[in-house]
């Protein structure tokens, strides 16, 4: 096998021969990426249910179904991206092609996570490919069977000049991030995502940084009770919990919450049964180390389990659960859960739900579930998030013409449909210069005057009625 070096400086070849760059070949790469998808499917889904025991039905729709529906966009809008946009000129300028041409990086490097394993590293690569880069991809090693299977199936269907994988585990991620990269993409938790800046810095390279928080779901004034517990238990316990945009707690009033609950358990019993164990459709924990974690923290957290709380260690099941009378100190309010654990915290006011998520970081999404317009209004106004959803829960990630990332410590950066084609460009300003109007551009030349000043700042000023405007030289 090739050593890391060797692989990026064959890339980097690759980059510098202009492979990348004619429309015609990053639309055949990305339609080899659908033919990926499409003649192995069932690989896929065997896969992600070796490693999370995902559900057929949540492959398809999170994993495969996102990746082809954000292809068939680029696909659809690429060739227009990628023209230059022109910008307005002034009278000095009047006579030059003046626009923005977005460039590839060069070689990127993107770093995937385990509980969506096949669908953060290609969605990513989905802008790479479409901005003309070149891309190293590192699957998380937790994920294993997809991390085999991605190794097995990038080579064979992309080129293997320009597009290569990477296995292993933290030290080769490690000695990976010892290399120079262009961009470096990656998804995860917080922790490495400091080791990650840390390692771009030494090298100045530019970061895009998915990563999670505690994401609040606030419920209050009138509401479709029914409707607001089967979306937010769906939001809640698909794939386990195990999504970094999950509603990590409710804040309701005592009121609501005795209201809430009946429908929760009404809605957990039609989707898993009387015994969630036994249905098809939950998940499980990835690993017997996150397993242990989770409950670690049901053990520790002084509230009270209203729903759920059965666990299984060797098939490394966790029941839906929900907690109740849980404190902002508690336990499970310290950290991302990240697992189907519910806690539900009670206010009594919209005010001091809105003070209580400001007070804590950014989250990557932040839920409003009310009837209420204002209510809605306000929560959206007066708080700051990577995404926002009212009256549901992660649907707003999975359309291709909304930006999605995060903000603060929950990440920097965005990506998806036209975001990632531009998270992977570099956008060089160009002005296109004649010789003409040379009696205009000799007023900025020494010996400077006062009259030459005057007539400058009268050609180059933007005009606007009400305004100073501003001079640009």
């Amino acid at each position: 096998m090739e050593g890391q070096k060797q692989v990026l400086e064959k890339l980097r070849g690759a980059f510098r021969s202009g492979v990348t760059l004619p429309v015609h070949f990053r639309l055949t790469q990305l339609e080899a990426m659908m033919s990926l998808l499409e003649d192995n499917e069932t690989q896929i889904l065997e896969a992600m249910h070796e490693d999370l025991a995902k559900p057929k039905f949540e492959a398809v729709l999170s994993e495969i179904d996102m990746v082809v529906n954000d292809l068939c966009y680029t696909i659809s809008n690429l060739q227009t991206w990628m023209q230059p946009t022109y910008v307005g000129t002034n009278l000095a300028t009047k006579l030059d092609d003046c626009f923005v041409r977005r460039e590839p990086l060069g070689i990127v490097l993107i770093i995937g996570a385990w509980n969506y394993p096949l669908q953060l590293i290609l969605s990513p690569l989905i802008g790479a490919i479409a901005a003309g880069n070149c891309a190293i991809l590192k699957p998380s090693e937790i994920s294993r069977a997809t991390e085999k299977l991605l190794a097995e199936l990038i080579p064979k269907y992309l080129s293997q000049e320009c597009y290569a994988v990477i296995c292993g585990g933290a030290e080769e991620t490690k000695k990976l991030l010892e290399n120079r990269f262009d961009h470096i993409f990656y998804t995860g938790s917080q922790s490495v995502a400091r080791c990650i800046l840390q390692a771009a810095a030494v090298h100045l390279t530019p970061v895009t940084l998915e990563l999670g928080g505690k994401c609040p779901c606030l419920i209050y004034g009138r509401i479709d009770m029914k409707s607001a517990a089967k979306r937010l238990v769906w939001a809640k316990f698909f794939n386990a919990g195990q999504s970094c945009v999950a509603p990590d707690y409710v804040l309701c009033t005592a009121e609501t919450r005795d209201m809430l609950l009946p429908f929760m358990k009404e809605a957990l019993e039609s989707f898993y049964g009387s015994d969630p164990q036994q249905s098809q459709d939950m998940g499980r924990i990835v690993t017997d180390r996150h397993w242990d974690r989770l409950i670690d923290l049901l053990k520790k957290s002084e509230g009270k389990i209203v729903i759920g709380g059965e666990s299984d260690k060797k098939t490394r099941y966790i029941a839906p659960t929900v907690l109740v009378d849980v404190k902002e100190s508690d336990v499970l309010m310290q950290e991302e859960i990240f697992g189907p654990i519910l806690p539900i915290l009670t206010i009594k006011s919209l005010d001091e739900g809105i003070n209580f998520m400001n007070e804590r970081e950014k989250p990557l999404a932040l839920y409003a579930f009310s009837d209420e317009s204002q209510v809605v209004t306000t929560v959206l106004e007066r708080t700051s998030s990577g995404g926002f959803c009212s009256n549901d829960g992660i649907v707003h990630m999975t359309l291709s013409g909304l930006p999605f990332g995060g903000v603060g410590a929950s990440g920097m950066g965005n990506y998806h449909g036209r975001w990632s084609f531009e998270t992977f460009s570099h956008k060089r300003g160009c002005m296109l210069r004649g010789w003409g109007l040379e009696r205009v551009n000799v007023l900025r030349y020494p010996p400077y005057t006062e009259s030459n000043l005057s007539w400058l700042r009268w050609a180059t000023t933007s005009k606007k009625k009400g305004w100073a405007g501003c001079s640009i030289m």
